[in-house]
């Protein structure tokens, strides 16, 4: 089984690239069967813009950019994606909404036409597994709504249109007792998690 982390921050040395290579350890320290890959959009210089490529490609149907096929190829060889990223204003930072824009493309990750067919789903196959990175304590995602709208923007907003299971939903936290180790140590359960169950289910 094969995983791709998806780690969106500019500074290598950042909390959010801990987590992501603690997910990675976690991912290969649960079986010799299973690899993984990081894709750091940051060094990559990954373009979240938008632009008119894009436009024509969702419009007209055209190959998409050749960042956003290699981007989709990537996917293809996974089983899993995880996405790592810290919460900016409740939701993705700008570098990680833009990959998801331009990636999930009509035609690819889903399949919506204009005479009158039923949405189809593309990424059925696909388990994702969100880890943010957040700062605030859990009782102020509750007491505002943060943790359930972010729930129905990201979990269900973008995956379930797609047919990709979200199969764990976590918010890993910056501040409170035991910060960085007991986050850390959830990082690398995280990615033991990540393939429990889809051997046998394969």
């Amino acid at each position: 089984m094969h995983a791709v982390v998806v780690v969106a921050h500019p500074e290598p040395a950042s909390f959010t690239h801990q987590v992501a290579a603690e997910i990675a350890r976690g991912i290969a320290a649960a079986g010799t069967q299973h690899s993984v890959e990081r894709a750091d959009l940051a060094a990559e210089g990954f373009d979240p813009r938008f632009g008119a490529p894009d436009l024509a490609a969702f419009r007209d149907r055209l190959p998409p950019p050749a960042d956003v096929l290699a981007a989709q190829r990537r996917l293809d060889r996974a089983d899993a994606l995880v996405l790592v990223y810290p919460v900016y204003w409740w939701s993705f930072p700008a570098q990680l909404k833009g990959w998801i824009d331009r990636v999930f493309t009509n035609g690819w990750a889903y399949d919506d036409t204009p005479d009158g067919r039923p949405l189809e789903k593309k990424l059925r196959r696909l388990a994702v597994h969100l880890a943010g990175i957040g700062a605030a304590d859990a009782g102020t995602y509750e007491r505002h709504g943060y943790a359930t709208a972010m729930k129905t923007q990201i979990d269900h907003g973008i995956f379930d249109y797609v047919g990709a299971r979200v199969a764990t939903s976590d918010i890993l936290r910056t501040t409170g007792t035991g910060f960085p180790d007991a986050a850390l140590a959830a990082a690398r359960e995280i990615g033991r998690r990540v393939f429990c169950g889809r051997a046998q289910a394969a």
